[in-house]
């Protein structure tokens, strides 16, 4: 089985669209999205119509929480804060009510699916390095741990203590016990690389393949300042930061 896991589109629809077409040539079997749907870009309502047409589980981001009124906007930065207060305006009470219902993590059969970190899920902390794995390797419930939130792609091995750089296409496939994958950013990467990021994994042989393709970035930076989001949210689109 392949499954397509894909994370922190945040509004980016030029993104999330060609991320999807790509999948469908790759006839994966599932897709599944951990979390952040919206936040920063200028079109989250289509994004979650989207995400919830085509993935078959999706777990709750910090952004999803802020936006839908479950965590309140004390520990963002004021773009993001902008960006969130902007968003609440752009959704349906049915969409809120859909972010409201995500669950923080799942399990599927020895995978463990959560946005930020299996250990304190609620807490939306961040996975950049071997360190910050490591402290997470005794909470995955399973073998793998699938994760988002950082918006940099990792492959981290509990048994090797090993970080393998995913800053282009490749397969990672290396024996550990347990293992913390960091799928990167479809909709705002940021390892200063603007190519969207995504992981594509095949159960039956423990492969991990992390895909990174070009976009329209131009044209998603140019919907964030049309809608008078701040600039630095369609600039950073540009850096890949």
């Amino acid at each position: 089985m392949k499954i397509a896991f894909i994370s922190d589109i945040h509004g980016n629809l030029e993104a999330l669209q060609t991320a999807l077409k790509v999948i469908d040539n790759r006839r994966v079997d599932e897709v599944i999205c951990l979390g952040d749907i919206v936040g920063y870009g200028a079109n989250p309502a289509e994004c979650l119509d989207l995400v919830r047409s085509v993935a078959s589980r999706t777990v709750l981001g910090n952004h999803d929480a802020s936006v839908s009124g479950q965590e309140g906007l004390d520990y963002f930065n004021d773009f993001a804060r902008a960006a969130v207060t902007w968003t609440q305006s752009m959704l349906t009470s049915d969409q809120m009510e859909y972010l409201r219902s995500l669950p923080l993590s799942l399990q599927l059969e020895h995978l463990h699916l959560v946005h930020g970190t299996p250990g304190n899920p609620q807490k939306w902390e961040y996975i950049f390095s071997s360190y910050d794995a490591a402290r997470q390797f005794s909470f995955i419930c399973g073998k793998v741990c699938f994760v988002g939130h950082s918006h940099v792609p990792g492959d981290y091995h509990e048994k090797w203590r090993d970080h393998l750089s995913s800053t282009e296409d490749r397969v990672t496939d290396a024996p550990s016990s347990r293992r913390i994958v960091n799928i990167g950013s479809v909709g705002q990467p940021r390892d200063r690389d603007p190519r969207l990021c995504f992981v594509v994994y095949d159960t039956e042989m423990d492969h991990v393949e992390f895909v990174r393709e070009e976009y329209n970035v131009e044209a998603a930076a140019g919907k964030i300042r049309r809608a008078g989001l701040p600039e630095f949210l369609a600039d950073r689109l540009l850096w890949g930061w």
